[in-house]
């Protein structure tokens, strides 16, 4: 699990039969400080979230398809919006 926050949106017009109901977002991992750590990432959304916003990622191909309750052409999905985090005593919530 990775946090991340979304920073795009893809727009296919013609996509697997899998993924037909599903947005595709651009997701980009974090650090605990919410410093860009990594290479953004293609992910399934699950949880209706937005631009801008904190989410729970699961980057890993099983578990994809455990959420999304079938197997598929999919590695990321979004299982979750952050609200806030504690790290060492250093709390982050959300900003809105």
């Amino acid at each position: 699990m990775k946090i991340c926050r979304v920073v795009g949106e893809v727009v296919a017009t013609v996509k697997h039969t899998y993924l037909h109901g599903y947005k595709l977002l651009i997701v980009q991992p974090v650090d605990h400080a919410d410093r860009s750590n990594g290479r953004p990432i293609l992910a399934v959304d699950c949880v209706d979230v937005g631009p801008g916003e904190r989410i729970l990622l699961s980057d890993e191909g099983g578990a994809a398809g455990l959420v999304l309750g079938a197997e598929g052409p999919v590695r990321a999905v979004i299982v979750g919006r952050v609200d806030g985090t504690d790290v060492l005593g250093s709390r982050s919530e959300k900003s809105s």
